[in-house]
């Protein structure tokens, strides 16, 4: 299928025996040297929510950028048992594999990810070579405690100045002892600090850390501001003992949008998101041929 100067093509290719699927959307006219491969995390498929991975592919692709967006194991149209995203590695790998066999012009690729997809990428990306960036929006670093002691920084604070919170108030409607009860539970295991002691040599946390800290590629890190999940991920990078998750280390560049949510469900926000990442990715080939970064088309 092609229109708007993209042509969208179906791809199957295999995984550990297990057929997966994927939409390839590439230019019309000439492709960059730079290919991409959208991961999908948590119980979504290809399209992700409100469409918003079909519309990123093919911002990738009218500027140049082949782009794979695919159904990992057991999801989707994909066959196989479902996959959980510390699993994801063989799924990633196949991927790549996939977008340079269809695009042989590409050399280098990128991995993007939401949610735990970006986790899965800085775990299992990170050691292909021909893996030369991510973009990790909203990376996810869940655990009870560190959740728990997000909703004490972030959350409750939060709810004083919401009108929504003050009309439940106002009209009775607001059950002020399950909230009671709520805040001292996380306020209890926040207070544990238990959150800093979790992290082992199989915890998907450290995987994550260092898998970032091995990487020689760039990283486009990209944070909602009305998102518990990247208050989360920040909190946990910040309060790590190494100074592997150090986000002002120069292969990183940041973007954030103070009040996207998780999905980035409106225009503007998506639209920021497709911009500034076509603007990253021109500058990371650039660096990748010594040529100067192309103007935005």
């Amino acid at each position: 299928m092609s229109a708007d100067g993209v042509r969208e093509d179906v791809v199957r290719f295999e995984c550990g025996g297990a057929g997966l699927w994927g939409i390839l959307a590439r230019p019309d006219g000439p492709e960059a040297r730079v290919g991409v491969v959208i991961v999908v995390g948590g119980p979504q498929y290809r399209v992700g929510s409100h469409r918003q991975f079909v519309l990123l592919a093919r911002a990738l692709a009218r500027h140049g950028y082949a782009t794979l967006r695919f159904d990992h194991t057991g999801l989707g149209d994909s066959e196989g048992d479902p996959r959980r995203f510390e699993d994801l590695g063989p799924d990633i790998q196949a991927a790549i594999d996939a977008l340079a066999q269809a695009c042989p012009h590409t050399r280098a690729y990128v991995v993007w990810g939401l949610c735990d997809a970006a986790s899965a990428a800085f775990m299992h990306a990170t050691g292909d070579a021909r893996v030369a960036g991510i973009v990790a929006a909203n990376p996810w670093a869940r655990s009870e405690a560190s959740l728990a002691e997000t909703h004490v920084r972030h959350y409750y604070g939060a709810r004083l100045v919401q009108g929504e919170f003050w009309a439940k108030l106002a009209s009775g409607a607001f059950d002020w002892r399950a909230s009671w009860r709520s805040l001292r539970r996380n306020a209890a295991a926040a207070a544990s600090n238990r959150w800093r002691r979790e992290t082992t040599p199989t915890d998907f946390r450290r995987a994550m850390a260092t898998g970032f800290a091995r990487f020689r590629g760039r990283v486009l890190m990209i944070l909602s501001g009305n998102d518990l999940t990247a208050k989360e991920f920040l909190q946990v990078a910040a309060s790590a003992r190494s100074p592997r998750w150090t986000l002002d280390d120069p292969k990183v560049t940041r973007l954030d949008l103070p009040e996207a949510d998780h999905t980035f469900s409106h225009a503007p926000w998506r639209e920021a998101v497709e911009a500034r990442t076509i603007a990253w990715l021109d500058e990371l080939q650039a660096s990748l041929s010594g040529e100067p970064a192309m103007a935005h088309r």
